[in-house]
């Protein structure tokens, strides 16, 4: 009864909770928390999206031409590694260089190079005795010093006919041929229009193991053959009699 009559301010209503969300909220008691968790995401906090039409970072590219690279067997060309990477051709080739200059500058064990086309890694020349003394000896068929003469033949004369090698050598070629054939050194390149002769040439796979982009990268034979035999054996000539 005395509440009824003195001055004091009533009991409040139980309806305080209502205004819990204050905490939180403005100062109209709006709920703001997941404004401001959005406000810390989208201020000068956040780090700056990529630019539109830019391509993945370099790093990214670095490590997908390495990965690839270390598991290729053969030298990959630039336009299959920019298929497989998703990126410009110009772009993957640059990056290439880049990690070969890296590689030289760096002095690692293994070196990138530019070979039949293609890109691969190869172990650096000087640990070369290190990898024989690892590498079992007696794994690699070496080729005979036949093999070899004959090889050289073709290099320099093809697209040539086995009677034209062996008539160069002295010898028989056919078997050698045979031999060259299985080893990938050398293929089949058409026939002779004149004389129906198949004709045969180097592959990649030679190239590669010479450590050589292209064939006009082979040395000039002059300096290792005799005065008169260098003026007769001119590419793209017969022999003079």
């Amino acid at each position: 009864m005395d509440n009824g009559l003195t001055g004091e301010e009533p009991e409040r209503q139980p309806d305080e909770p209502d205004r819990e969300p204050d905490v939180l909220g403005g100062p109209d008691g709006e709920a703001d928390g997941p404004e401001r968790e959005s406000d810390v995401l989208d201020g000068s906090d956040r780090e700056p999206d990529a630019p539109d039409g830019l391509s993945a970072p370099a790093p990214e590219l670095r490590m997908s031409l390495e990965a690839v690279l270390l598991v290729a067997d053969e030298p990959v060309p630039p336009g299959l590694l920019a298929d497989v990477t998703g990126q410009p051709e110009a772009s993957v080739a640059a990056v290439l260089r880049d990690l070969a200059g890296e590689y030289s500058e760096q002095r690692r064990g293994f070196d990138l190079r530019e070979v039949a086309g293609g890109w691969r890694l190869y172990t650096r020349d000087e640990c070369a005795a290190v990898v024989e003394r690892f590498v079992a000896d007696g794994q690699e068929i070496r080729l005979t010093q036949a093999a070899l003469e004959t090889l050289a033949v073709v290099a320099y004369r093809q697209p040539v006919s086995r009677a034209r090698v062996s008539a160069v050598r002295g010898v028989n070629c056919d078997g050698v041929m045979r031999t060259l054939v299985l080893r990938g050194l050398v293929e089949e390149a058409g026939s002779d229009p004149e004389t129906g002769a198949i004709l045969f040439q180097t592959t990649s796979y030679f190239l590669e193991r010479l450590g050589l982009a292209r064939l006009s990268d082979l040395p000039d034979l002059a300096p290792f053959l005799p005065e008169q035999l260098d003026e007769e054996l001119d590419f793209g000539h017969d022999p003079v009699r």
